[in-house]
């Protein structure tokens, strides 16, 4: 698994990433992974993984797929996302794996699905959709 050190140093300024516990796992040409435990302290009243822990690394995973096909003085955000929560986030950690579904020089569309992980068993919790921007640093 190789991670690109531009994507893994961005990573590593989201304080956000870093509450949740989240690690990115791998990148590639248009993709990347990222991983979360479900905490106690990331998780809803029935205890399972909260929807804001899906979203958030889905929309990390989709936005670090876009960025490893951007120019080393640009960075991405997100102009838009949705999801879509199809089972519970039941289980020890989240795996979120992002890719483009297609670049472009403005708008760069993107996916991300995520799994609930228990005992080495994934389950796929939710899908995301949206749209990333190129901005220059």
């Amino acid at each position: 698994m190789s991670i690109d050190p531009r994507i893994q140093a961005s990573f590593d300024r989201q304080s956000m990433m870093v509450t949740l516990g989240a690690t990115l796992a791998e990148t590639g040409n248009g993709t990347a992974t990222i991983s979360a435990p479900i905490l106690p302290g990331s998780t809803q009243q029935q205890g399972f993984g909260h929807a804001g822990l899906t979203f958030s690394i889905g929309d990390s995973a989709a936005g670090y797929a876009a960025l490893t096909l951007i120019p080393d003085h640009q960075e991405v955000v997100t102009a838009e996302i949705k999801i879509n929560l199809i089972a519970p986030a039941k289980g020890d950690r989240l795996i979120a794996r992002g890719r483009v579904i297609k670049p472009g020089r403005r708008l760069i569309v993107v996916t991300s699905d995520v799994y609930a992980e228990s005992g080495g068993i994934e389950r796929h919790i939710a899908c995301l959709m949206g749209t990333m921007v190129p901005v220059d640093l």
